[in-house]
């Protein structure tokens, strides 16, 4: 397991900030309050593991295949559900969302490889990941990929939580199927727009794997 490019900085500063909270806990606490001392560095100590924890990038074997399209996150199924895409399709589409909790790896992944046909930012609220309205309403980034099977549309949704939405594709550029294209900061969810009566293979509430979980699959 190694640590994702984008936690560098962050780790570092939170390293800082542990250090510098319990030299001074040590110094000035710990001759007459020597337990609150210990307290203070074993909270700050998890907190900083889990901030650690966040930005891991696991070794995985992806599940690649043409005819596959991959969950693009980690997480569990929250939707399953046909929508009317207002953003870009402009058409019914089978919308299936994935919420990131703040304990899942974040790196999103390509569900599949094509050229990118579109990349939009937008910004918005920061309403709770599974709420209805967060698919339209929050910060988010969406991407389009189209190859010879069909086109689909990602999102990276922000949530309470999500401050920061990295994305590392722009328009025109060739994308392969489980390679890194952004990466969210501290819990949220991608929604995966398809055509409908494409086969799904995750039901509600099941929990998915990035570049590993085949979400849907082309006939």
């Amino acid at each position: 397991m190694t640590i994702h490019r984008e936690g560098y900085r962050t780790i570092a500063i939170s390293t800082l900030i542990f250090g510098l909270i319990n030299a001074a806990s040590f110094s000035f606490l710990s001759a007459d309050f020597h337990w609150i001392s210990l307290i203070i560095f074993f909270v700050t100590l998890f907190l900083l593991l889990f901030i650690i924890s966040f930005f891991r990038l696991p070794a995985r074997v992806h599940t690649i295949g043409e005819k596959n399209i991959l969950c693009p996150a980690d997480g569990k199924v929250v939707v399953i559900e046909e929508i009317t895409d207002v953003e870009y399709f402009k058409d019914k589409r089978i919308q299936v969302s994935v919420f990131m909790s703040p304990a899942n790896v974040h790196v999103n992944r390509n569900p599949m490889d094509g050229i990118v046909t579109y990349n939009q930012y937008h910004k918005g609220k920061y309403l709770v990941a599974w709420h209805p309205k967060s698919s339209t309403e929050n910060e988010r980034w969406s991407v389009a990929v189209k190859n010879n099977y069909g086109e689909i549309l990602y999102k990276q949704i922000a949530g309470a939580l999500a401050k920061r939405i990295c994305n590392y594709t722009k328009v025109g550029q060739e994308v392969k199927q489980a390679d890194e294209y952004g990466f969210i900061k501290f819990g949220s969810r991608v929604d995966v727009l398809l055509p409908v009566g494409t086969k799904i293979n995750v039901q509600l509430n099941e929990v998915v794997k990035g570049g590993v979980t085949v979400l849907a699959s082309w006939d």
